[in-house]
């Protein structure tokens, strides 16, 4: 595939969508496609499995089952959205991939991290993100700005992962971390703690090395 694929990634809060969105903005005039996506929902399917996996419900999903609704996602998202818009040379920004599902359904509730490898490939048939951005940020004020979010006009209701308790909020973050120090030269950490400015800037850095290195 001849396009370039970016994810960004983080815990909850941690301010990766307006980075994703901030960067989008900043590269929609050059002169190669930009595709903007994210998990789940990036199908067609996408919005009724977000919402199953989501949607706060007075009955819980088991996580095997949150683990199947993710990966039935992610396979749709790859052929339907992803591998065509990297066929076509475009430059992919998805707000999370299968980071992800090692993060929050593997430290976060406990599955088998192999199994999770393997649903992983057969979900995306072993596509891998060319650079994966990872907005790292403090538990407890990840969990300020959630709450503050929860409380703000316009924002969307909090999801059941907003609301989990703060012990695993602290297994996902390690959970991604584990994975930048086993993959440091596609994962790429970011101190998520600074302002939204700040933060861009690096953002803004790295995008410009991976658009040199492969000519876009």
């Amino acid at each position: 595939m001849s396009g370039v694929f970016i994810t960004f990634e983080g815990a909850d809060g941690s301010g990766k969508t307006t980075q994703l969105r901030r960067a989008a903005e900043r590269l929609i005039n050059t002169d190669v496609e930009l595709v903007v996506t994210r998990e789940p929902g990036g199908s067609s399917a996408g919005a009724e499995i977000r919402a199953l996996v989501l949607e706060t419900r007075d009955q819980p999903i088991s996580p095997v089952a949150e683990l199947l609704l993710i990966e039935a996602d992610r396979a749709q998202h790859v052929q339907e959205t992803i591998a065509p818009a990297l066929e076509r040379g475009a430059l992919v920004l998805c707000d999370r991939f299968t980071d992800a599902t090692v993060a929050y359904q593997g430290a976060g509730r406990g599955l088998d991290l192999e199994l999770i490898a393997t649903v992983n490939r057969v979900a995306t048939g072993g596509l891998q993100p060319d650079l994966t951005l990872l907005f790292d940020i403090e538990v407890e004020e990840a969990m300020r700005r959630l709450a503050a979010r929860a409380g703000s006009a316009g924002e969307d209701a909090p999801t059941r992962f907003d609301m989990e308790r703060a012990d695993f909020h602290d297994r996902v973050r390690r959970g991604y971390l584990a994975i930048a120090a086993a993959e440091p030269s596609r994962v790429a950490v970011i101190d998520a703690n600074r302002p939204v400015d700040e933060v861009g800037g690096d953002v803004d850095r790295l995008l410009d090395e991976i658009r040199c290195r492969f000519g876009i």
